[in-house]
């Protein structure tokens, strides 16, 4: 595997401490670089990989480590590597499918300080922040946050609010979203084509660091957020000019099970039209929680059916992690 530590942003990309009203390098001890291991016969390694590399960020005194939950779902081996150059083992503590957030235990001493976390409702739309990897200035970008709204994403995923930052850090996953004060903003989960005006904009979605502290204490205890499960359909939806199109399907998973293909159309669910993909998964999970069946209306070559969709908690189909 290639060094992701190689490389640099240009100087005039980068970040200068003396503009700046918090303490860059102390900022920048706290982003570790992570790599995980995943079984090949993993129910993510097809999507995923088998080997991933990101970031993470220091948050406790123990040095927990907050990241982005795609990079260890399903992790057999992780390692932490600190700005100092410290090396550990991490075990996969807890991942929350609904905000997208990873909690990731280092089974020694990292030697990274933990950063304050602030509050994504404190950062406007044309903010100047910093977007941080592991590897200190060099791996720092000078950015401003383009966009505060809705995002949905074809995995059956929504959040109300994300942040959107340009431009784009070429390793975002796990990536630290800092504000003025230099406090944790958010985690980078995304690279992102936008429409800024007339402008296409490449840059960062951002998950705010406030979905974290309301499901923070039950990560810690049981690793996951006390929520009933939602109902989770295996099914890859993207839109194309107005129309909610079946792009994937999980193999063996509920709607390849229900005989749902690849190309149907989703018009409605439970009898009423969906009018985009957030609101598709929206009217799925008012239905109730995981294993509630669906009904989905489908237009497939030019004819209207009906199927119903035995959902599943997504959870159920990923390997657990096992502490070694």
């Amino acid at each position: 595997m290639a060094d992701p530590s190689d490389w640099a942003f240009p100087e005039k990309l980068q970040p200068r401490a003396q503009e700046l009203r918090f303490d860059l390098a102390a900022v920048l001890d706290s982003l570790v670089l992570l790599r995980a291991e995943i079984p090949e016969d993993a129910f993510t390694a097809s999507i995923l990989g088998t080997e991933r590399v990101g970031n993470g960020v220091v948050i406790g005194d123990d040095g927990l480590v907050l990241t982005i939950g795609y990079l260890i779902t399903e992790a057999t081996a992780i390692w932490l590597t600190s700005n100092q150059g410290a090396v550990v083992t991490g075990y996969p503590l807890a991942y929350d499918q609904t905000t997208g957030f990873g909690l990731v235990q280092p089974l020694g001493p990292l030697g990274a300080p933990a950063l304050e976390r602030g509050s994504a409702a404190s950062c406007s739309v044309g903010d100047e922040v910093v977007v941080a990897g592991h590897g200190g200035r060099a791996h720092t970008l000078k950015a401003r946050v383009f966009a505060k709204r809705e995002f949905a994403g074809y995995w059956e995923y929504v959040l109300d609010e994300a942040l959107f930052t340009t431009p784009a850090h070429p390793q975002w996953g796990g990536a630290g979203l800092i504000g003025d004060d230099g406090r944790l903003l958010g985690i980078g989960s995304l690279l992102v084509q936008e429409q800024e005006g007339d402008t296409q904009v490449q840059g960062n979605m951002i998950v705010p660091i406030d979905l974290l502290e309301p499901i923070l204490a039950d990560m810690l205890a049981t690793g996951r957020a006390k929520r009933p499960p939602r109902p989770w359909l295996g099914m890859y939806t993207t839109q194309v000019a107005g129309h909610l199109v079946i792009a994937g399907l999980a193999d063996g998973g509920p709607a390849d099970r229900a005989s749902v293909r690849v190309g149907d159309l989703v018009l409605e669910v439970a009898g009423e039209r969906v009018a985009g993909l957030a609101d598709l998964y929206r009217k799925v999970w008012q239905l109730g929680p995981a294993g509630t069946d669906v009904p989905l209306t489908i237009g497939r070559e030019g004819a209207v059916s009906r199927v119903r969709v035995h959902s599943a908690d997504r959870q159920d189909f990923l390997k657990k992690p096992q502490l070694h």
